[in-house]
C-alpha cells in the first residue's frame, strides 16, 4: 500500500480538502496523510464545503510536516507554491508532485462570496484528486 503525504503551508484548507478526496477516491489503495510547513488548524469553511459534498473532514487535525519526517512516503504532493519551495528533503523513494491551487482562505467579500471561492477550489481539488488516484495509485 502506497503512502501519500499532501503538503501545504498551514494544513488548514487545500491539503485538508485533498486529503479528504484522496482518501475517498483511493479507498484501500493508499494511506493518505496531510501536513503543513506550519499548522493553522482545520478551516471551518473547508469542513463545511466538504460536508456539502458528502466528505467528513471534521475529525482531521492540522499537523506539522515534522511529525512525518520518519515516514517512508511513496508520494509527496504539494498543493501550494509556498510548500513546494519550502518542501524538505524526504529520504527514500518519495516522488514529489506539485499542483498549485488557489488559497480559498484568502477569499474576501460576503460570506456567500467566500463560500463560493471555497466551493470552486474544492471542485478543482476534487477533479485533480480523482485523476491523481487513477494515474498514481
Amino acid at each position: 500500500m502506497k503512502k501519500v503525504l499532501v503538503l501545504c503551508t498551514g494544513n488548514s484548507c487545500r491539503s485538508q480538502i485533498a486529503e479528504g478526496y484522496l482518501r475517498y477516491f483511493a479507498k484501500d489503495k493508499a494511506e493518505i496523510f496531510s501536513a503543513g510547513i506550519e499548522t493553522h488548524g482545520v478551516n471551518p469553511r473547508a469542513i463545511a464545503t466538504m460536508e456539502e459534498d458528502g466528505i467528513d473532514i471534521s475529525k482531521h487535525t492540522s499537523d506539522n510536516m515534522d511529525e512525518y519526517k520518519d515516514v517512508d512516503f511513496d508520494l509527496v504532493l504539494t498543493v501550494c507554491d509556498n510548500a513546494k519551495e519550502r518542501c524538505p528533503f524526504f529520504p527514500g523513494k518519495a516522488q514529489k508532485i506539485h499542483h498549485n491551487f488557489p488559497d480559498p482562505a484568502k477569499a474576501v467579500g460576503t460570506e456567500e462570496e467566500i463560500l463560493q471561492q471555497f466551493r470552486a477550489v474544492r471542485q478543482l481539488i476534487k477533479e485533480y484528486c480523482r485523476e491523481f488516484v487513477a494515474t498514481n495509485l
